[in-house]
């Protein structure tokens, strides 16, 4: 290598351990879709923001079963007016 730039070299290091990995991404564009861990992970991030102010993980946990699993909603305990 050439430079006498120290962070080139590192860069150009990494690249070079990872070109199989990189090369791995252009074969396989159009072979795979995505799209359904996008749409999972859409799913994740709207209940934790329904979720917020929930004061443990396991609560954020069940609603993900839930809404995932498109389980029943408990009864209500209480009945309003």
């Amino acid at each position: 290598m050439r430079s006498h730039f120290d962070p080139m070299k590192k860069i150009v290091g990494t690249i070079r351990r990872y070109q199989p990995l990189i090369l791995n991404g252009f074969k396989t564009r159009k072979a795979y879709s995505s799209g359904a861990v996008e749409g999972l992970n859409r799913k994740v991030n709207l209940v934790t923001r329904k979720a917020f102010g929930f004061r443990s993980y396991e609560v954020l946990e069940i609603a993900l079963f839930h809404t995932m699993g498109e389980l029943p909603e408990p009864e209500l305990t209480h009945r309003f007016c």
